[in-house]
């Protein structure tokens, strides 16, 4: 599969005229806990020639592609990337965390050290707990729930434990967050479920899992609380990041 995916990516570059300086996996396979009939999320940043950026007109700055079974792949442009990085965006931090890298340049390493220093821990706590309580909202307070939508709970809500404790991004590996952060009451259940999530079809159900859910519920109001307390972060500026954007349209 990693062949087709490099295949497809160098299609991309020749039919859209772009270079792509970074394309990883995102999703589920990045991040631990794939399931049998999971497909691939790729992720990518490209940059266009330096006259695309001239225009009077407004340009895109993504790139889609139709979804199948197979392959979900999508990617952004170097200047979107590099405007959400300086809004900290965690998107952009779990891309280049991403443990399955189908494309690396020299871009990634100056990438890599730079983003540290846009990270916001607020912003961050947000995204993770919004993401968190939407979905339990949504898939996990019914008697039979589907047992991937547990982790899209546990790992936004772990990320937020992970960030309160060291300041730092989260990791995209599930079990990186586990070892670190979930409560050792849970370590059974959570790797029943795991077992579960990797055996089966995404669409099967289970029946709803108390334990887990009382502890969801119980680190909503406990996680809020902490990120009120928070301090207000000061915003980096452009330089750095006007700097390498320039630098990677010669």
């Amino acid at each position: 599969m990693r062949k087709i995916i490099i295949e497809k990516l160098q299609q991309i570059e020749k039919q859209e005229n772009v270079r792509i300086l970074h394309a990883v996996e995102s999703g589920s396979r990045a991040w631990g806990f794939e399931s049998p009939d999971s497909d691939f999320d790729v992720r990518f940043i490209y940059v266009r020639p330096h006259d695309y950026y001239l225009k009077l007109e407004q340009t895109r700055d993504v790139l889609e592609f139709p979804i199948n079974d197979l392959l979900d792949v999508n990617g952004w442009d170097l200047q979107k990337a590099l405007r959400l990085l300086h809004r900290s965006n965690p998107s952009v931090f779990e891309w280049f965390k991403s443990p399955i890298v189908y494309r690396e340049t020299a871009f990634s390493q100056e990438f890599i050290p730079l983003m540290e220093n846009y990270f916001s821990a607020k912003s961050g706590l947000y995204h993770y707990l919004n993401m968190a309580e939407g979905n339990y909202r949504e898939y996990l307070r019914g008697e039979m729930v589907r047992a991937k939508k547990y982790f899209y709970v546990l790992r936004p809500l772990l990320a937020c434990r992970w960030i309160l404790r060291t300041n730092t991004p989260p990791p995209m590996r599930f079990t990186e967050l586990v070892e670190g952060d979930l409560p050792a009451y849970l370590y059974e259940s959570v790797q029943e479920l795991l077992r579960i999530k990797m055996e089966v079809p995404e669409l099967k159900l289970i029946p709803r899992v108390d334990e887990i859910n009382n502890f969801i519920e119980e680190e909503f109001p406990r996680l809020k609380e902490k990120i009120r307390s928070l301090p207000e972060e000061r915003r980096q500026g452009y330089d750095e990041l006007n700097a390498l954007f320039l630098k990677y349209l010669q």
